[in-house]
């Protein structure tokens, strides 16, 4: 790797980090490139990214940024999944380590705040935003659904009381 691709790699990698809500450090075991290749699909459904980078280039890219904790992770053959919502990539980092022995959460970053593998952990089990947006919709919709019920319910009373009526004259 010349100087120009480290150059355009940390640059990369400092974009990455730069506009992502949490990045998560992990170690890769020997993954096959099965293993690996279902990984990156799975991240890239949830709307993340996971990269592989050389130690040094990491370190240097999260210099300056809110993630800068987390440069003592960086040892040994690691790769980082970013996402800009907080909990995407560690949901499906968290959900991979379940199923293999290949990949090992090390750490990682949301904002300032450096996370412990069990911090990461603790973090895939929290709703995504998406989940969080339908349920603060739902709060709000709930209401106004019960209002228009109280409103509707009087007037179908009336209705079925002036239809028993009919029916009893009718017979």
């Amino acid at each position: 790797m010349d100087r120009s691709q480290k150059a355009e790699s940390v640059a990369f990698l400092n974009e990455l980090v730069s506009g992502s809500g949490a990045v998560i450090v992990t170690r890769n075991l020997g993954m096959t490139v099965a293993q690996s290749t279902a990984l990156r699909t799975k991240i890239r459904e949830a709307g993340a990214t996971y990269k592989v980078a050389k130690n040094r280039l990491a370190k240097l890219a999260i210099q300056g940024t809110d993630y800068e904790g987390i440069g003592e992770f960086f040892t040994g053959p690691t790769a980082i999944a970013a996402s800009a919502d907080p909990v995407a990539a560690a949901k499906v980092i968290v959900e991979f380590a379940k199923t293999t022995d290949k990949i090992e959460i090390v750490g990682g970053g949301m904002g300032s705040q450096v996370l412990s593998p069990d911090g990461v952990k603790a973090l895939a089990t929290m709703p995504s935003l998406d989940e969080l947006r339908a349920k603060l919709i739902g709060l709000i919709q709930a209401p106004a659904t019960k209002i228009a019920q109280l409103t509707t319910a009087p007037a179908a009373k009336l209705a079925r009381v002036f239809n028993a009526y009919a029916e009893k004259d009718a017979a």
